[in-house]
């Protein structure tokens, strides 16, 4: 019996069944990225309403006549603008340049809804498209009742069906992954970023073919061909593969799937992490057992307000008040704890002796309260300072601290101060929560992985103040979480280069 996952399509199996998707003004850049895309798999949408002008798409399919790769299949869209693409002109427009696909050797094509509604019911037959046909029907804005939708998108001369809709809860896009379950002709894509961990899961669940761009993205939620590829390893995904992930709103920003995705790649466990952005947590938590959710990280807002749905929290973690890591146990119950704590400890230890030390901690969040109890405990004093003064005497008094108000900041000196707050973090990195005169210490640390040297941070250098990044407290709390839930030791030299050597592409290409 075949896994799911695993069952041969009409797109065929394996690598075929992802989609480098080829979309670029030009010609040139066009032909480049099917080069790049073939490389990685032999299925290539190409998105002829991209290209910026007639003359272009004339160019690209003479070179793909003259220069078909063999082995590969190539699926021409050219979606006029009422559907969503950048096509301007009409229908006739639409048809011509499908038509032009199949005499250059494209085999499929995708169209939409919209079209085969304008065309009356004259047969596709006489219009020389492609021999295989995709019919598609998108909506950006909504889920709509799938099965009606299904059902108006079947069409006797359709080889297959593509629904693609705008999932604006994990709910709604696991809806979408249960018709591909039964239907091996259906290319069911949950777009949006609430949908991405739906559409890295598609192939698993029997959909027919997975979108990947091979540059630009051409739909909302679309993950990269590289990442879909060989970060997630959607190809390979089956019902037996562990499920992790992290919660949080934003979560886009997050370094936690490259880091726990490569300790898996390194140590060869049959396990993906994915990113789930997550509005309302009773959602995410009706998707954990549906999906065979294992384990998650929890980030921004949600590590205090996880806790009363936890079955059993570790006691540290519960006296903290906070949890950043959730183990799914066999039996279904949630575990709660708190690594967050080691990774403070371990990012200042080697900078400050902290037994009799004074720390400002700038926050009085999840995050704050894992940094407060771990440098309480370690025999600091410890001051908090808060946009929310309440919030800030509260943690104080759980630490038996004090709560500073900011304007006293100015003078006042402390051996560590630590920043709590997501101001700074990518994409909105030109900003510091704090002023160089407020900055009175021995020691900045900024809880942000990402940038790696935030505002904040290089004013503390300016000042010369040891800076330490906040990349470091993430590879010391994401190395026990990998750990808790694998039950193996970490491989962290390679996980940490992978997260390090992503972080310095990204800064050089700014």
């Amino acid at each position: 019996m075949q896994r799911t996952g695993h069952r041969r399509g009409i797109f065929g199996e394996g690598l075929a069944r992802i989609c480098a998707v080829a979309a670029a003004e030009t010609a040139r850049e066009m032909v480049r990225q099917v080069r790049a895309g073939l490389r990685e798999t032999p299925t290539i949408e190409l998105r002829l309403d991209w290209l910026r002008n007639d003359a272009e798409r004339s160019a690209l399919l003479s070179w793909l006549k003259r220069h078909r790769p063999r082995g590969a299949t190539f699926l021409a869209t050219c979606r006029r603008v009422a559907g969503g693409g950048k096509l301007a002109s009409g229908v006739e427009a639409e048809l011509h340049w499908l038509a032009e696909a199949r005499q250059a050797g494209c085999s499929w094509c995708d169209l939409e809804m919209e079209t085969l509604r304008e065309l009356r019911g004259q047969p596709l037959r006489e219009l020389h498209l492609p021999p295989r046909l995709l019919l598609s029907l998108h909506d950006f804005a909504r889920v709509p009742p799938l099965q009606r939708a299904l059902r108006s998108a079947a069409h006797p001369e359709a080889d297959a069906t593509k629904i693609a809709v705008h999932a604006r809860t994990i709910s709604e896009s696991i809806r979408l992954l249960h018709l591909a379950r039964s239907n091996r002709k259906l290319v069911a894509v949950p777009m949006g970023e609430v949908g991405l961990p739906a559409r890295v899961l598609a192939l698993r669940e029997g959909g027919a073919l997975a979108y990947a761009p091979i540059n630009a993205p051409t739909a909302p939620g679309q993950v990269s061909l590289q990442a879909l590829k060989h970060l997630y390893r959607a190809h390979k995904l089956t019902k037996r593969t562990a499920i992790y992930g992290v919660i949080g709103h934003p979560v886009s920003h997050s370094l936690s799937p490259l880091f726990h995705n490569t300790g898996f790649i390194e140590r060869g466990l049959d396990a993906v992490y994915l990113p789930f952005l997550v509005k309302d947590l009773r959602d995410f938590l009706k998707a954990v057992p549906e999906l065979g959710i294992r384990g998650f990280s929890v980030t921004i807002p949600h590590k205090q307000t996880i806790l009363p749905h936890l079955d059993d929290c570790e006691p540290l973690a519960a006296e903290i008040g906070a949890v950043n890591t959730v183990v799914v146990r066999r039996d279904g119950l949630l575990a709660g704890s708190n690594t967050d704590y080691l990774g403070v400890l371990r990012a200042l230890q080697k900078q400050i002796r902290l037994q009799g030390s004074r720390a400002l901690i700038f926050g009085a969040g999840g995050a704050a309260r894992a940094a407060a109890f771990a440098l309480a405990k370690a025999g600091a004093f410890v001051s908090i300072c808060a946009r929310r003064e309440s919030a800030a005497r509260a943690l104080a008094r759980a630490v038996g601290g004090e709560a500073i108000p900011r304007r006293l900041l100015r003078g006042t000196s402390f051996d560590a101060i630590l920043n709590t707050t997501p101001v700074g973090m990518h994409p909105h990195d030109g900003v510091s929560p704090l002023s160089p005169r407020e900055l009175n210490c021995r020691v900045v640390l900024d809880m942000i992985n990402r940038p790696q040297r935030t505002q904040l941070l290089q004013l503390a250098a300016h000042k010369r103040i040891a800076a330490v990044p906040g990349i470091k407290m993430f590879f010391a709390q994401g190395t026990a979480q990998w750990e808790l839930w694998t039950g193996q030791r970490a491989p962290v030299r390679a996980m940490e280069q992978a997260v390090l050597k992503f972080l310095c592409a990204e800064e050089n290409s700014r």
